[in-house]
């Protein structure tokens, strides 16, 4: 199986194109090249999990994934706060996020020696 074929790479990939539209007229560059890196961090660390040799490589490429989006939640909310995101996208996004955390911990769970 390729990261293409999964569920959970399609829909990092979605997110992390959702966080580069949405702010690309955030003004506050440090912000958006945090929260667009994170973003981007979570699919492609997928990606280059699957495209490692061993299980354990790939096992953490996916924690770093999951990391990462950690990181993104954490952003999402402080840009709330700070009202760079609006209400009712951060919390969809928040959603999403959540989601997308149970599909990794699943994989890794399916991976685990």
């Amino acid at each position: 199986m390729s990261y293409e074929d999964l569920d959970v790479w399609k829909r990092a990939c979605r997110m992390s194109c959702d966080v580069y539209t949405t702010l690309s007229r955030c003004r506050d560059f440090g912000f958006r090249d945090q929260i667009t890196r994170s973003g981007l961090s979570v699919p492609s660390n997928i990606a280059e999990g699957f495209e490692r040799g061993s299980k354990k490589e790939k096992r953490q490429f996916l924690y770093y994934a999951k990391g990462s989006l950690a990181e993104l939640k954490t952003q999402v909310y402080i840009g709330q706060r700070i009202g760079y995101i609006h209400n009712e996208r951060g919390n969809s996004w928040r959603m999403e996020l959540d989601e997308i955390q149970k599909m990794l911990a699943a994989l890794i769970k399916s991976i685990e020696p």
